[in-house]
């Protein structure tokens, strides 16, 4: 029964803050990335960092892989690897917020919650950062409880590193409660 209560929770907050950021333009937002190559974004990328959330509460590594649609859309499959070497998948679609602006998008996932409520279950997936080589990004939401640090390798330099952090502090994303991905050998079966 308390299952049900927190999944039914989680539901009421998906919603509401889907409801709650829709269309916004909030001068408090923070800023994105502006255009976005979507041919050049697609592909693997690995999640260096990212806030705590409840989706990904298990996650010791994750990473997206996105594919360019022929209509424009971006497939979307979430994989993600438990401490213990299990893996996790989520498959959605991305679109445009705004036709035509390919920096704020809705990502909704292949679920039961959209299968019953279509449209209503999509969260704000802003392009905040890419890098000129599409090596490295930010990606975050409106009101700032979401954070992902993502490259295009399950490593990068310390400087670079340090780089995406500051770029991140300075849209004012708290990068103090980060969680960082876990090192393969942390793995339960890797070497």
């Amino acid at each position: 029964m308390n299952a049900l209560r927190v999944l039914l929770g989680v539901c009421a907050g998906l919603l509401l803050s889907a409801c709650a950021t829709s269309g916004s333009s909030n001068p408090m937002d923070p800023k994105t990335a502006g255009n976005v190559d979507l041919r050049r974004y697609q592909g693997t990328w690995y999640e260096l960092a990212r806030l705590p959330m409840f989706f990904q509460r298990d996650c010791a590594q994750s990473e997206a892989h996105y594919t360019l649609q022929a209509d424009g859309n971006v497939g979307v499959l979430n994989r993600c690897r438990t401490l213990q070497g299990e893996w996790q998948e989520a498959t959605g679609t991305a679109t445009a917020q705004v036709p035509g602006k390919t920096d704020k998008l809705w990502v909704e996932f292949d679920n039961w919650f959209s299968t019953l409520l279509p449209g209503v279950a999509k969260g704000d997936y802003w392009v905040l950062y890419v890098d000129s080589e599409y090596q490295t990004a930010l990606v975050g939401n409106p009101n700032r409880k979401y954070l992902w640090i993502l490259s295009r390798t399950p490593t990068i330099p310390a400087l670079a590193r340090e780089s995406l952090l500051a770029k991140a502090r300075q849209q004012g994303y708290d990068t103090s409660r980060l969680i960082w991905r876990v090192a393969d050998r942390d793995i339960a079966g890797k070497p």
